[in-house]
């Protein structure tokens, strides 16, 4: 199917739609069933598809056809899947999109196996470019992979790390969320023959989006509404994960509230759940950790857009990008 043209951008609608379309085009359907099913399931479920989607905007920003990015951006999308996957079994996380997770759904070894082929599919799908292309694309893709593996395991180590400073907990974001938002796009960029300096900006601009969103996501975990945010709120205090408000605040507190902080850390009680979010949460306003958070937010979004405005090209095509980003990064606001 042909839905790029060199003077007509798409919309986040539009290529969700289109995307989605050439997703279900390309459904596994293959033996052996019991390999195959939960792959077909985990790609099937939702989710904004903002990666894959990212990829093909990047490639329309240089003028390049979508047509050219659908099977990378596919394996953009296989290879997030694969993560989630895996991270599941590792959380031992009952739901994923508000369904059964593969693992709950399959049994645990048909998570694992299903996992790694998702994983290859994704390799496979990316392998799928102008062959002039392809030699950089995999090592971004192969660098990428990695990273990620890394993230995930400093997000593991800092469960049973005491103190966890913010320089190492923007690392950890860094790598398990910020480098496939930047890679997506910087593969699109590739695609469409932009040249490395124009891909580097848009790589950065990625990265420091990346980090905004989750900067944002670690502040509306506390202080969002349900309503809004589609989770309960303050699950990140129940879990004492290490946020860059508990970061922040275990890092800045006096000897009194660093011990209350602790306290609420070692309570896992059910029934006193909304007591330790309402704890916890008034120590966070009392040392301004929301304040810091959302200061650091601004700053890696300010500094995106510095360098997107760094690559010259129309600021026409620059618009379904910005907008994207504005919707995602001021959705609960």
């Amino acid at each position: 199917m042909s839905i790029s043209t060199s003077t007509n951008k798409h919309s986040l609608f539009e290529l969700q739609t289109q995307f989605c379309a050439f997703l279900s085009e390309n459904r596994i359907s293959q033996a052996p069933q019991n390999l195959y099913a939960p792959v077909n399931y985990i790609m099937s479920i939702g989710g904004k598809r903002i990666r894959p989607i990212l990829c093909l905007m990047a490639c329309e920003l240089f003028d390049g056809q979508v047509d050219d990015a659908m099977f990378p951006a596919l394996g953009i999308e296989y290879f997030h899947n694969f993560t989630l996957v895996h991270d599941d079994v590792m959380d031992e996380a009952p739901l994923r999109r508000g369904k059964p997770t593969i693992h709950n759904k399959y049994g645990l070894t048909a998570a694992i196996l299903s996992g790694d082929a998702t994983m290859i599919k994704a390799y496979e799908c990316i392998a799928k470019v102008k062959a002039a292309y392809l030699p950089s694309i995999i090592q971004i893709f192969n660098q990428t992979a990695l990273e990620i593996c890394e993230g995930q395991q400093y997000d593991m180590d800092f469960e049973t790390q005491e103190m966890v400073t913010i320089p190492a907990y923007l690392r950890m974001i860094e790598l398990k969320t910020a480098v496939l938002l930047a890679a997506s796009l910087q593969i699109g960029a590739i695609i469409a023959g932009a040249t490395p300096e124009q891909t580097a900006h848009l790589y950065a601009f990625g990265r420091n989006i990346g980090l905004a969103f989750q900067l944002m996501d670690d502040v509306l975990d506390t202080y969002g509404t349900t309503a809004k945010v589609g989770k309960r709120i303050g699950g990140d205090i129940l879990q004492n994960k290490k946020t860059y408000l508990l970061v922040q605040a275990l890092s800045t507190a006096n000897a009194q509230h660093k011990a209350t902080l602790n306290y609420w850390l070692q309570q896992n009680d059910k029934t006193i759940a909304e007591q330790k979010i309402a704890a916890v949460k008034e120590i966070y306003n009392a040392l301004g950790v929301r304040k810091n958070a959302e200061a650091a937010m601004q700053a890696y979004y300010q500094q995106a857009f510095a360098h997107l405005q760094a690559i010259n090209v129309p600021e026409s095509n620059k618009k379904a990008l910005v907008d994207v980003v504005q919707q995602l990064m001021y959705r609960q606001q």
